[in-house]
């Protein structure tokens, strides 16, 4: 199922230009479009939501951990390692799941909307969908890479806001430090 539906998309490629560099395009840069979106959240929560800014940070890395060692046991090629596929950006071989980009992507815009702004955590999971569409349309990645990713991504939210509630706890209850006086 997987490779069929890599097949599916992936065999449109190939056909016209101008889509294939737009999908080019957005496999490569929308990453960086989206963390720049990112940063006006994050800097905004700099004065009022410090605590959410780390939290943030925090999810992307869990995210890059789970995903490295979800790579390391992971025996999945990338589809041009494996099978004739339009391959439209260069990219090495090796461990295609999860898809870094995915993950990357899925675990900024769902931390921006768990911690920050639920309607600007909306708008960057669009940008990393059209992310993770590409990397399958350009021939790099599955559909399940990109699945596998934002599941990552997800799960990285949910333990980062289940440690920092245990963690928020936790200080409510602490005495005062004599050294801050709090």
């Amino acid at each position: 199922m997987n490779y069929h539906l890599f097949e599916l998309i992936n065999t449109a490629a190939g056909r016209n230009d101008q889509v294939d560099d737009a999908f080019e395009w957005m496999a490569v840069w929308l990453i960086y479009v989206l963390g720049a979106a990112a940063a006006v959240p994050v800097l905004g929560g700099l004065r009022h939501a410090r605590a959410a800014v780390v939290r943030v940070a925090a999810v992307l890395g869990v995210a890059f951990v789970t995903g490295q060692v979800v790579a390391a046991f992971s025996t999945e090629v990338r589809p041009f390692q494996s099978h004739t596929v339009h391959q439209l950006i260069p990219h090495d071989p090796g461990p295609s799941l999860p898809s870094d980009h995915a993950t990357a992507a899925f675990a900024v815009a769902f931390a921006v909307g768990a911690f920050l702004s639920w309607r600007w955590g909306v708008a960057l999971s669009v940008l990393a969908v059209f992310i993770g569409f590409a990397r399958i349309w350009t021939g790099v990645h599955y559909p399940a890479d990109v699945l596998v990713g934002a599941l990552i991504a997800a799960a990285a939210v949910g333990v980062v806001n289940v440690g920092g509630r245990a963690y928020d706890r936790w200080a409510r209850r602490r005495p005062p430090s004599a050294a801050t006086g709090h």
